[in-house]
This record gives structure tokens, sequence and C-alpha cells, in this order.
């Protein structure tokens, strides 16, 4: 049985990729469209689907399924590319991995994520900082689901209440106040970790039960958790 499903965002939260997602776009919209990247709309905190979309419109062209899948293809097939060199171009944030590690040793907490990434790109990026071990892909909730990032926590809800049993309770641990609103959406407990884009007071005003500067503190992340 499953007492707290601890679902975690990806970027600015866990690891800084120092905005490599712009380059796998503009390799993507290359060769998918044959367009030159000219605009790129604001990442934190969004999805995948609503970047996507976003990208084709600001560029003339209309965001159907069938070229939003494309897309996802080819941004799944650069960051496969990057693999060899994510290390060096960016980094695991201060204690990410010992938080992970530390919730792990846990008897009842399932850890997985709620991120706008596409899951195979989750992969590729924690897989290069040796953070996957930690977590359960299965049950995430990814950025092909929804453009609205609530969604994405029904559904790893959903999909952990299935294979691990209903929790007890839910914490969402992100950077920007959409991680924020998907938790409190859901009833869950909000925690914000201000390593990102958005200071303390905007995460605490967005309404997080608990702001933390970063992951270093791990009894403080421990607490955040089990408080």
């Amino acid at each position: 049985m499953t007492d707290r499903l601890v679902l975690w965002d990806i970027d600015q939260t866990l690891i800084d990729l120092h905005g490599a997602a712009r380059e796998w776009y503009s390799q993507a919209l290359s060769e998918v469209v044959g367009v030159t990247m000219a605009e790129m709309p604001r990442f934190f905190g969004r999805t995948e689907r609503a970047i996507t979309s976003e990208v084709l419109a600001a560029h003339g062209i209309e965001p159907v399924e069938e070229l939003i899948q494309r897309v996802w293809v080819a941004l799944v097939a650069a960051s496969e590319r990057a693999l060899p060199t994510l290390r060096q171009q960016g980094l695991a944030l201060p204690g990410a991995a010992n938080a992970l590690s530390s919730l792990t040793s846990y008897e009842g907490v399932v850890q997985s994520l709620v991120t706008g990434n596409l899951r195979e790109i989750a992969w590729h990026k924690l897989w290069a900082f040796e953070l996957h071990t930690y977590l359960d892909f299965e049950i995430g909730g990814y950025g092909s689901l929804s453009a609205h990032r609530p969604d994405l926590v029904a559904h790893a809800i959903e999909q952990a209440s299935a294979r691990h049993g209903k929790p007890d309770s839910v914490i969402v641990i992100g950077d920007t106040p959409h991680d924020i609103d998907a938790a409190l959406a859901h009833g869950a407990v909000a925690v914000g970790v201000a390593t990102g884009r958005f200071d303390a007071r905007t995460l605490r005003t967005a309404g997080a039960h608990t702001v933390l500067p970063d992951l270093s503190d791990t009894p403080a992340v421990l607490d955040a958790v089990f408080g």
C-alpha cells in the first residue's frame, strides 16, 4: 500500500539543462516542417502539448495532431542524440540525488513524475544524471497528455492507485506556480522549490504549503513530505 505518492517536476527542480529544450525544438522544427525557429514560447511549468502547439502556431503552422506527433518524435530523437553530452551541458541541482534516495528508504513512499516533458525525454534527462532509478516512470503524468497541468496530476494519481494502491497523501514538488496550481486542484500538498525562475514569495503567493530555497537540506525536504 502507498502511504505517500511524491510527484516530482524535473526541469529547474531536479536538474538544469540550460536551455537544451530550445535547441531540440529548433532541430525538430527544421526537420519536420523545414522552418527555422524564430519564436519560442516560455517553457516554465508548461506541458509539451501546450508548447508544441504554440510553437507551430507562432510559425504559421496549424498544430494538427499528426504534426504534433511528428515533432515529438523529432524531439525525442534530438534528446537521445544529446545524451552523451547532457552531463556537460547541465547539472543535477543541489540535494536532488539525496532527496530522492532518502525518500526511497521509507516504506510506503512511491516517487514518480508530473512533468511537462514527454516520457522518453524525462527518462533521458534523469538517466543522464543517474536520478532515474528512484522513480516509477510507469505512473507519471507527462506533457503529452494535456495542455493543462492539473490533468497530469490526476493521471499520475489514477495510475499510482491502480499499480500501488490509493495513496493516503499526494505531494507535488516543483519550481513554478503551475506546479502549485496543479497540486491544489487535486487537494495535494504543494511544495515549491525556488531553484527556477520564480522566487519563494511568488511560490507562496501561488499557494504552496511549503517553499524550499533548494533541495540541499534533506531533513527539510523530508519534513515537507511527511509534515
